[in-house]
């Protein structure tokens, strides 16, 4: 798209309409593979369940008929989904650069790429960490007599929701960063509220997370963490003068 001059609406929308097809597109293309290898997809999923019973005798129950199809092809488009994040991410960044300055090209590229980047480090850190502490507590407290075997649907649901919750916490730095530079905040102002914000950050993981204080800790130390980094990268991104320089 040319920067050197202004697009009509109808150019603008053409325009809109080819990234969402290129961006649909992907996704479809992302969950070919992941359909045709849906069940080993859910199988690899529900490993967290299944390796705290080495010795066969985890099971999952299907309490509706289509379960067994619909829930391993829910998976696969989700899969796919989060496989396509960074070109969908890219045609937005495509259909919204050439309207910004040439300065908020060089913040926001690298404020999106970390993004996804930090996105998929909370999925991975909620399937490797956080779900196989869980189940062990699950089953660690299951009374005497009770046999675990969750619907195959619920604990779909239930990791997404763990993997998706983990996600977009570990976003606070992106999260932080972009109050700082809409002016909504400043670091100073954020150290200032770190007690409450701590605290937050505990209630948000007592009530992501089962009730128990390790799960809780998994999710609340994380954020922690990850706004003092925010507060960090927004003191050296924006605390500093950046030129006018009229667009491109």
């Amino acid at each position: 798209m040319s920067t050197d001059r202004e697009m009509s609406l109808v150019e603008h929308l053409s325009e809109l309409r080819d990234r969402l097809l290129r961006a649909v597109a992907a996704v479809f293309v992302a969950f070919l593979p992941f359909g045709y290898f849906a069940n080993d997809v859910f199988a690899f999923v529900s490993e967290p369940f299944r390796e705290l019973f080495p010795d066969g005798e985890a099971m999952m129950i299907a309490t509706d008929p289509t379960s067994p199809v619909f829930t391993p092809f829910k998976l696969a488009f989700v899969a796919g989904a989060l496989a396509a994040m960074p070109y969908v991410l890219y045609q937005a960044w495509a259909f919204i650069a050439p309207g910004m300055y040439r300065h908020e090209r060089r913040f926001a590229l690298p404020l999106m790429v970390s993004s996804v980047v930090l996105f998929y480090a909370g999925v991975a850190f909620a399937y490797y960490v956080v779900c196989p502490v869980i189940f062990a507590f699950i089953a660690g407290t299951t009374p005497e007599g009770v046999k675990m075997m969750p619907d195959i649907m619920r604990y779909l649901d239930f990791v997404l929701a763990m993997m998706f919750a983990f996600g977009f916490a570990f976003e606070i730095p992106v999260a932080t960063v972009l109050l700082v530079w809409a002016g909504i905040t400043t670091p100073a102002s954020l150290v200032e509220k770190r007690p409450y914000l701590v605290v937050g950050c505990f209630v948000i993981g007592a009530v992501l997370t089962p009730p128990d204080v390790v799960s809780q800790t998994l999710l609340a130390l994380p954020m922690w963490i990850l706004f003092e980094a925010g507060v960090v990268a927004s003191r050296l991104l924006i605390e500093r003068p950046t030129p006018t320089i009229g667009p491109e």
